[in-house]
């Protein structure tokens, strides 16, 4: 009793392999990534987008108006600004003149060309002039114009400033070059002072433009199925696991079942010498000494008697197991007991 105690504690301990261990671990972090991080992650992107195509429409909508309107006074914009349209009135600086390097529109490597611009009222705001595609070994091209002097009066597009790039500035094919628009970054190179943290995205046929930077796509994307879809894969992990576990379970009871009715089985089937044995053992000798008798006769006699009796059918142990083996399983098992029978009443 107490061994198969112990052997079946050792049998479920055995469940805690450590590939059961690791793959509990896995399903836990993998739930709580997708659920807390990478869902929020896709679903945060698409209320960005939801919301700046909520500002392009509100900008079309309304007329432009003075850049103090959007740009605060300190030269920031604030979110829910960005995308107005607004006009403003001075002249460029030119000789600060910078290039934002390599950055990709319409599916090419492109340079756009950033000059600060002084109003009319003092204020000095970055402006995009636009887009140039790049020349040969990515050189910038020879025929990139400059922005007109004189005051001039601009339409244009306010924006947020970009976070300064891990790329320090170069100097090449005679610009300074830079790898993101920002204004500490364009003022450390170029040494203009006071320059705006916002800047402005020249609209199309603007005074100074070069390509127009196209607008952004009013297509959502596949954000929002991507978030609900890692909630779902949050969810349906651990019910995964859950059902390997249900699984592993009842594949542990069935195989403890199956080795307890062979246990039982084998048990039962053990030969044992009880009446049946003692009545086979004297019918054999009482058949060993019929049949010397039987052949003296024939030598003496040379005829033999007919049998006027049936041989008594002998029951074994094989005929005991294989009867309480079709009384316990029908025909849903073959019957190996009885073939052992047929062959040793064959032999006898």
């Amino acid at each position: 009793m107490r061994e198969q105690v112990k052997k079946k504690n050792s049998g479920w301990l055995g469940a805690f392999r450590p590939s059961w261990i690791l793959l509990t671990l896995f399903v836990i972090a993998f739930t709580y990534v997708s659920i807390t991080i990478l869902s929020p992650w896709q679903l945060h992107k698409d209320d960005d987008i939801v919301e700046r195509n909520h500002q392009l429409e509100a900008a079309f909508e309304a007329d432009p108006v003075d850049y103090k309107e959007a740009i605060n006074p300190d030269g920031s914009l604030d979110a829910d600004k960005e995308w107005t349209r607004v006009v403003l009135t001075g002249q460029y600086l030119n000789d600060y003149e910078t290039l934002l390097r390599m950055r990709p529109v319409s599916s090419g490597p492109s340079y756009q060309s950033l000059v600060p611009f002084e109003t009319t009222d003092g204020d000095i705001i970055l402006i995009n002039r636009g887009w140039i595609p790049a020349g040969e070994a990515n050189a910038v091209p020879k025929d990139l114009e400059s922005a007109p002097t004189g005051e001039v009066q601009l339409n244009g597009f306010a924006r947020i400033g970009e976070a300064v790039h891990t790329n320090a500035p170069i100097e090449r094919d005679g610009y300074t070059q830079v790898y993101s628009i920002n204004a500490e970054t364009i003022m450390d190179v170029t040494g203009v002072e006071d320059l705006s943290s916002a800047f402005v995205q020249l609209s199309d046929d603007q005074p100074g433009g070069l390509n127009t930077i196209p607008l952004p796509s009013m297509d959502r994307g596949n954000h929002l199925s991507y978030g609900y879809q890692w909630i779902a894969f949050g969810i349906l992990a651990p019910i995964g696991l859950g059902w390997f576990v249900y699984s592993e379970i009842r594949e542990r009871r069935r195989a403890e079942k199956e080795q307890a009715e062979l246990e039982a089985l084998g048990t039962s089937d053990s030969p044992e010498p009880d009446a049946t044995d003692v009545a086979t053992e004297d019918s054999s000798d009482e058949t060993t000494e019929s049949t010397a008798g039987a052949v003296s006769q024939v030598v003496v006699e040379e005829e033999e008697p007919e049998r006027t009796s049936e041989e008594p059918v002998v029951e074994n142990h094989t005929t005991a197991a294989s009867r309480r083996r079709r009384a316990r399983y029908g025909d849903a098992h073959p019957d190996h007991y009885a073939k052992f029978n047929k062959r040793s009443q064959d032999r006898a």
